[in-house]
């Protein structure tokens, strides 16, 4: 009589399978809604939390599979090696964002003025719902950002401020801002090349002066008015930014100050959501700098 061993099967490599098929699809769908879709970022925090706690369950349950394979040969040993496939995307995004949580500074705004910031034009405005952040960077804030990020300073160049100017809009439009208001542009613009009236060309050399015009007395002030003071030759651009594959919101300010004969050029990068930026403010704010800097290579200074 022939006997035939039957392998028993591990019911729980099955259910990992299962599980970590639906978290991956949770989080694939998330991740798309979020990054091209309507869904906002407190939402898509949210369900890929939940979808992170789906796929620890999933590994979980894989490895009892693995445990009944290796002690009595239960069926599911491939269910629990798909299940950790799976489980691998959603489980990654959430360490990588857990360490750069724990690693870099509890920040949402760095300036890379971190005296005077720049203003912003229009205060940003989102609804936070539960990322809520700070209504105010304090001073403690712009220490930690100091002791986190010491490389992240403003640029001076020696050109004009038209130039610099134009050199800003080009490295904005090559890595994603898109701007939403302006302030001082006109200050970039070239100054008239000549205000004085020239002679008619047409008017004979030695013709006679015609009528000179009398100069009038200077208006008086009325009471009451004042007169303008002078014009801020500052220029202010700010824009939105999103992140390249997960869609994290930013909102971006660069503010372009002509001294003396060099143009300086500070920046301010704030996450619209929540507490925490995960140091991709800063890093941004590095990358647009020097990419300011290879655009206007030849003219750079301190």
């Amino acid at each position: 009589m022939m006997i035939k061993y039957e392998r028993p099967t591990s019911h729980a490599a099955r259910w990992a399978r299962r599980i970590a098929r639906f978290a991956f699809g949770l989080f694939a769908a998330v991740l798309l809604a979020h990054r091209f879709g309507p869904l906002i970022t407190p939402h898509f925090v949210a369900l890929m939390v939940f979808s992170a706690a789906l796929a620890a369950v999933a590994v979980m349950l894989a490895a009892v599979g693995f445990v009944r394979l290796w002690q009595v040969a239960a069926v599911g040993g491939v269910a629990s090696f798909v299940a950790i496939l799976y489980a691998a995307a959603p489980l990654g995004v959430a360490g990588l964002a857990l360490n750069e949580y724990f690693s870099k500074p509890a920040i949402y705004d760095v300036s890379t003025d971190t005296v005077t910031p720049p203003l912003w034009i229009k205060p940003p405005d989102a609804v936070q719902g539960w990322l809520e952040r700070p209504a105010v960077v304090t001073p403690e804030d712009r220490e930690a950002q100091i002791a986190a990020y010491p490389g992240l300073s403003g640029r001076r160049y020696d050109g004009a401020l038209d130039r610099v100017f134009q050199g800003v809009k080009i490295v904005a439009e090559k890595t994603g801002i898109s701007i939403v208001a302006e302030e001082g542009v006109e200050n970039a613009r070239p100054d008239l090349e000549d205000m004085a009236i020239k002679p008619d060309a047409t008017a004979p050399a030695d013709s006679e002066p015609g009528d000179v015009p009398i100069p009038l007395s200077r208006p008086q002030t009325m009471p009451g008015e004042m007169s303008a003071g002078p014009r801020s030759s500052n220029i202010l651009l700010q824009g939105e930014w999103r992140t390249l594959i997960v869609g994290f919101r930013f909102d971006v300010l660069i503010r372009l100050r002509e001294e003396a004969e060099t143009t300086f050029v500070d920046m301010r990068v704030a996450s619209r959501y929540g507490p925490h930026d995960l140091g991709l403010g800063a890093a941004f704010a590095n990358q647009f700098l020097h990419a300011l800097d290879a655009e206007l290579l030849g003219i750079a200074g301190d």
